[in-house]
């Protein structure tokens, strides 16, 4: 019997495999009799479906018998639903992916951002929350990748007088590209903190401290620009007026991917054969050691993450010989324990901004176009989210096919804009439009502040993306 008769007579498709396997023994053990039947084979393998129960001690249909009964005893769950802002920018590979993400068996909420594209297991830009169980997937590699902003104590007019020295200050304060790590290890608390919480944070310890104060590759930069505060904000202790801030966007580099990957695996291995089609959407458990372990890993990776912005602002700061004088910063790859409709769920944000009512944030455009400080408007559909940025409108490989480098960055410089590295890949163009994406979410957040950047560095080596 082919898939296509199994499948006719209710035998599941993650089933096919086994079901063959049982009816060639069936066969042998006919053919030792002296008689293979072919209906009374085809009738036979219909009742095992139906009544797997009955068929356990059977020696040909045991083990399908098996993964039958072990199938029919978990209820089927009807799939959520999610709300959607920015439909029309949104590319059906993420709605694709976002349906998928209804289907895991503990999901209890989601919603999709406009910033939203495809990306692996969860869309970039989808929220997504569940009972009792994280997905590693869900959270992403890149663990607590996050946007870090530094309001300095420098005018303005410096950005233009002191060119060189900006430039200067993000060439020595921050190293880019896979597997890069400064020379000298950088110091903070961060690696003080109990590395041997899970097995792979342990042996990362070492990488990690080497890539501390490092940014990456891919969506990654540090950057100057002048931030324009229309009206006096007492939370952030600034009158209205121009300021120079410094913005960057990294994570926790490689020690997050091994975790994202070790545990991704772990949680795919488990799956039931009914649940392999979700792939990277495999979660953990919150009661098993496992999901302990990788809650434990993603939270360090969250500290560590934040102490990477901290050193690199730190370094560039006191390169250009300034103070701090406020700030503004948030995750967007990560999953948060909180409480909805008095429900303890699990909240995946990726790709998204937390945006609890009065809960400020940083949603950046791209190298040519604004940030915005936000502050949460707590919507309840969003699950207290938004956008992370402008959002991916081509891939990368599109772009370099597209864009040159030199061509786009001798633009860019017409227009007041110093690119000190980047990639073809990472060019203005292959980005939604920031303007477009923060209307379509005014329900979600208000905006504070805008960031115009003037001198960006990215990674310009050629690198993967890491982001």
């Amino acid at each position: 019997m082919n898939s296509r008769q199994l499948l006719k007579i209710g035998v599941p498709e993650y089933c096919l495999k086994t079901a063959k396997t049982a009816i060639q023994m069936k066969v042998a053990e006919e053919k030792a009799n002296g008689k293979v039947r072919g209906k009374e084979l085809k009738e036979l393998v219909q009742k095992v479906v139906e009544h797997p129960e009955e068929y356990l001690d059977d020696p040909a249909f045991r083990q399908l018998a098996l993964e039958l009964v072990d199938d029919n005893s978990e209820e089927a769950v009807e799939p959520i639903t999610y709300q959607i802002w920015g439909k029309e920018g949104i590319d059906e590979g993420a709605f694709s992916q976002m349906d998928l993400a209804c289907h895991v068996p503990s999901a209890w909420g989601a919603a999709l951002m406009p910033d939203a594209h495809i990306g692996y297991g969860l869309p970039i830009g989808g929220v997504l929350a569940l009972e009792d169980a994280v997905i590693p997937y869900a959270v992403g590699v890149d663990i607590a990748c996050r946007m870090k902003l530094s309001v300095l104590d420098i005018s303005v007019s410096k950005l233009n007088q002191k060119h060189h020295q900006f430039v200067d200050a993000l060439n020595r304060g921050t190293v880019f590209g896979v597997g890069q790590a400064h020379e000298k290890r950088q110091r903070h608390a961060v690696m003080d903190e109990d590395w041997s919480v899970t097995k792979i944070t342990r042996q990362n310890k070492d990488k990690a401290w080497k890539q501390l104060g490092s940014s990456g590759s891919g969506n990654h930069f540090v950057e100057f620009g002048v931030l324009t505060i229309a009206q006096d904000d007492q939370e952030l202790g600034l009158d209205a007026g121009e300021y120079v801030a410094l913005l960057s966007h990294s994570g926790s580099r490689g020690t997050g991917a091994s975790v994202c990957s070790t545990y991704s695996g772990i949680a795919q291995a488990r799956l039931r054969k009914r649940h392999h089609h979700l792939g990277r959407l495999a979660w953990l458990e919150m009661g098993s050691e496992a999901g302990q372990e990788y809650w434990a890993a993603m939270n360090l990776m969250g500290d560590y993450a934040a102490a990477n912005h901290a050193v690199i602002h730190q370094n560039v700061s006191e390169i250009l010989g300034s103070k701090v004088i406020s700030g503004v910063e948030n995750h967007h790859n990560f999953a948060w324990k909180e409480e909805h409709d008095g429900k303890e769920v699990f909240v995946h944000r990726k790709g998204a901004t937390p945006a609890a009512a009065g809960e400020l944030g940083v949603i950046p455009g791209s190298m040519a176009d604004p940030a915005f400080v936000v502050r949460g408007k707590g919507n309840p559909a969003s699950l207290n989210s938004a956008s992370h940025g402008a959002g991916r409108c081509m891939s990368r490989n599109k772009a370099k096919d597209k864009y040159r480098w030199n061509a786009v960055r001798n633009d860019l410089a017409k227009r007041g804009i110093t690119v000190i590295s980047a990639g073809a890949d990472e060019v203005p163009g292959v980005y939604k439009n920031i303007n477009e994406v923060m209307a379509e979410q005014q329900d979600l957040v208000e905006i504070v502040a805008r960031f115009n950047p003037k001198v960006v560095k990215m990674c310009g080596d050629g690198s993967r993306a890491e982001d």
